[in-house]
C-alpha cells in the first residue's frame, strides 16, 4: 500500500491541473486580482495588526504538522489494522507533497514578496509581483504554501470521513487557523485565499484516487 504513495504521484499531479480542476486555479488567480486591485490585501493586513501576535504559532505549526501527522496516523492505522486510517494517512502524505510542489511552482513564476520583504510602502507592497522565473524564490509569495498544504491535508482526511463531524470540524479548524494565521503574519490575504482554493482541489483529488483502496 505504501508504494502507492509514489506510484500514483505523477498521475495525481496531472489530475490537479486537469479539466474542471484547472478552472479552480483560474478562480484563485481572478480572486487574487480583485483583492489586490481593490486594496483589500493591505487594508486587511493593517486591520489585523492588533491580533496578529496571537497567530504566529501558525507559521511553525504549518510546517511541523504536515511532516509529523501523516506519519503518526499511518503508524496508528497500521498498528490497529484500520484500512481507512492507513488510506487517509497516505492520502494526506501525498497531498502534502503535491501541495508543496504546486505552491512552489506558482511562486517560482509570480515572485510576490511578503508583507515584510520589501522597502515599499504597505499599499504598494501588497500589489507587487515580480513575474518571471525565480525572481522571488519559492519560499515566499503567492499562493501561501502553508495554506495550500493545510487545506490539502484537511480536505484529504475530510473526504475519508464523510459522517464524522468531529474529524471534519478538527480538519477545517486546523486549515483555517494555519491559513488565517499566515495571512496576518508572513502572507497577504489573497495568498491565503488562493492557497485554500488550490489546496482544496489537491486534497479532494488525491483522496478520490485513494478511496478505491477501501474496497475489498
Amino acid at each position: 500500500m505504501i508504494r502507492e504513495l509514489f506510484y500514483t504521484l505523477p498521475r495525481n499531479i496531472v489530475r490537479v491541473f486537469w479539466r474542471r480542476n484547472l478552472k479552480w486555479h483560474a478562480v484563485a488567480a481572478i480572486i487574487t486580482l480583485l483583492l489586490v486591485t481593490t486594496g483589500t490585501d493591505w487594508r486587511y493586513f493593517e486591520a489585523t495588526r492588533p491580533v496578529s501576535g496571537y497567530f504566529w504559532p501558525a507559521v511553525r505549526l504549518g510546517w511541523f504538522v504536515p511532516m509529523i501527522f501523516p506519519v503518526a496516523l499511518y503508524v496508528a492505522g497500521w498498528l490497529v489494522m484500520d484500512r481507512r486510517v492507513v488510506c487517509a494517512a497516505i492520502s494526506m502524505a501525498q497531498s502534502v507533497i503535491i501541495g508543496l510542489f504546486v505552491a512552489s511552482f506558482y511562486k517560482a513564476f509570480t515572485g510576490r514578496p511578503g508583507p515584510g520583504h520589501s522597502l515599499m510602502p504597505l499599499m504598494e507592497r501588497s500589489r507587487e509581483f515580480r513575474f518571471g522565473f525565480l525572481r522571488g524564490g519559492v519560499f515566499w509569495g503567492w499562493p501561501s504554501s502553508h495554506t495550500t498544504i493545510a487545506f490539502a491535508m484537511s480536505m484529504a482526511i475530510w473526504s475519508f470521513y464523510p459522517g464524522n463531524k468531529a474529524v471534519r470540524t478538527a480538519a477545517l479548524a486546523y486549515a483555517f487557523y494555519i491559513g488565517i494565521g499566515v495571512s496576518m503574519t508572513i502572507h497577504w490575504f489573497s495568498d491565503f485565499v488562493a492557497g485554500a482554493i488550490i489546496g482544496t482541489v489537491i486534497g479532494t483529488t488525491v483522496a478520490g484516487s485513494f478511496k478505491k483502496y477501501l474496497v475489498g
